[in-house]
């Protein structure tokens, strides 16, 4: 339906930051903390990030062990993932259900501290990208999860969901047309009963900015939370904003199979500040805080009045999503790959704004460049350029990017230090033939920032043991490019 603008077109990781208010049990600021970066930070500096903004509740994608342990006694509710790509085993093997709960929940609920509350079986797995791949298995591998947290003597403590994708349901008008999808209506149903049964929620990613993205004559202002002239009325339900009206749309589709009053947590939601026309700071913060202001104030929708249980997405940006559904993907976070705020927003917790990571360590001060010498019509410019953007992050360039305003000798620019940095600013990493240089002196502008590569693990790694490999893959090009 239009106004759902259908659903965010992704398939893997990524993270969730948002706002709750102390109402019964649910209580607290949560977030999606998504892992999918070339250089990550340390897990004990996100969690700091998390405590320093007032932030009570985390969804992971994965549930990877040093996180749950940097997550140890800090208070925080955790919803830990399970990838699509274990949904087939955990489905055919209660075995493999069993082991997976003992060691990634079991182990750290009993003598970890790790307060964790909900699995997140599955990301998004109806799809229709996914071409019905997990239709099959996802019920399955939620039951066999369910049993083994029974078994543990965790099925009260900890509850099973399934985050899908706003597609899921669908409307010809308004909300009140909702009903699921036709294709996966049995295989919903059976699903939300079972949730039901077990006292569990419904998550949904919704997702507005898709809306804008999918339809350039969709109305902007419907996208947001305020300024909307041409109202939706549904039998006196007035809709002034797509997420209230996809929101409801799944609240009917519930009400109309018999589970009107079923939670529901919305999983994701938030707005990108890069990779596309409609991807920037300005909107993002409009967005964000639009949403928190309802948020905080508990507004709800018009068929949910009240607070609501929902996750921004997401906290820090990932330099290495895949970017087939659009180049914005790496840019949903609230705060750069080096966990600086984007923007200042209100999260309704103890700060005023958001709170920085600290005691981050970057690389040198120095960046790969197109030598000022250099001809743009050096037959190496082009296989130059498409080398680095394939094995760095290019997504900033492009159409009303935020290095859109680039010439051509900035854009070449770009993409060498891009790839530079990402490979820890190892003298071969800017060895393009004949066209680069490494420089002392920052080449960003006003909009767009040449970023410098925090220090990882990982610089090591790329230090010794795997410099010889990268001049091989580089030596290769260079053998490739000159035939």
């Amino acid at each position: 339906m239009e106004f759902m603008g259908g659903g965010k077109l992704r398939g893997c990781l990524a993270f969730v930051f948002f706002a709750m208010l102390l109402v019964g049990l649910a209580s607290g600021i949560g977030v999606n903390w998504g892992t999918q970066l070339t250089h990550p930070l340390p897990p004990s500096t996100v969690v700091k990030m998390l405590e320093d903004n007032g932030i009570q509740k985390v969804k992971l994608f994965d549930a990877d062990p040093d996180i749950l342990n940097a997550l140890k006694k800090s208070g925080i509710q955790v919803m830990v993932g399970i990838p699509n790509d274990m949904l087939y085993t955990l489905a055919n093997s209660m075995q493999a259900a069993e082991k997976w709960v003992s060691k990634n929940v079991s182990a750290h609920v009993s003598s970890g501290g790790v307060d964790i509350r909900y699995v997140a079986v599955g990301n998004e797995p109806f799809l229709k990208t996914y071409n019905g791949s997990f239709e099959a298995v996802t019920l399955p591998a939620l039951q066999n999860i369910q049993s083994a947290l029974v078994k543990a003597g965790l099925g009260n403590q900890v509850k099973v969901t399934v985050p899908l994708n706003a597609d899921v349901y669908q409307s010809a008008q308004v909300p009140s047309d909702g009903n699921f999808r036709q294709d996966i209506f049995d295989r919903m149903v059976q699903i939300v009963k079972f949730l039901s049964q077990n006292n569990a929620p419904f998550t949904v990613n919704i997702y507005p900015f898709i809306s804008l993205y999918s339809d350039d004559n969709f109305p902007v202002d419907y996208a947001f939370f305020n300024g909307f002239q041409s109202p939706i009325n549904d039998n006196g339900r007035i809709y002034d904003n797509v997420f209230d009206a996809n929101h409801d749309t799944l609240v009917w589709a519930l009400q109309k199979n018999g589970f009107g009053n079923m939670p529901i947590v919305v999983g994701e939601v938030g707005w990108p500040t890069d990779g596309d026309k409609n991807a920037n700071l300005q909107y993002a913060q409009r967005f964000n805080q639009g949403f928190m202001s309802r948020y905080i104030a508990g507004k709800g929708t018009p068929m949910r009045p009240g607070p609501m249980d929902a996750y921004l997405f997401s906290l820090i940006d990932e330099d290495s999503k895949s970017i087939q559904p659009g180049n914005f993907e790496r840019h949903w976070g609230l705060f750069y790959y080096d966990g600086q705020p984007k923007y200042q927003l209100n999260m309704g917790s103890r700060t005023n704004g958001l709170v920085g990571a600290t005691g981050v360590a970057y690389l040198a001060k120095k960046w790969c460049i197109l030598k000022p010498s250099a001809n743009l019509n050096d037959d190496q410019v082009a296989p130059s350029v498409a080398f680095a953007c394939q094995n760095a992050d290019c997504t900033s360039l492009g159409y009303q990017t935020s290095c859109g305003g680039l010439d051509a000798r900035g854009n070449i620019s770009y993409a060498f230090n891009s790839y530079y940095q990402e490979n820890d600013q190892i003298d071969s990493a800017c060895k393009f033939p004949g066209l680069s240089v490494v420089t002392d002196k920052d080449p960003s502008t006003a909009d767009c920032k040449f970023r410098i590569m925090i220090q990882t693990d990982s610089a090591g790694l790329y230090g010794n043991g795997r410099i010889g490999s990268l001049r091989i893959v580089l030596l290769l090009f260079l053998l490739f490019s000159l035939l």
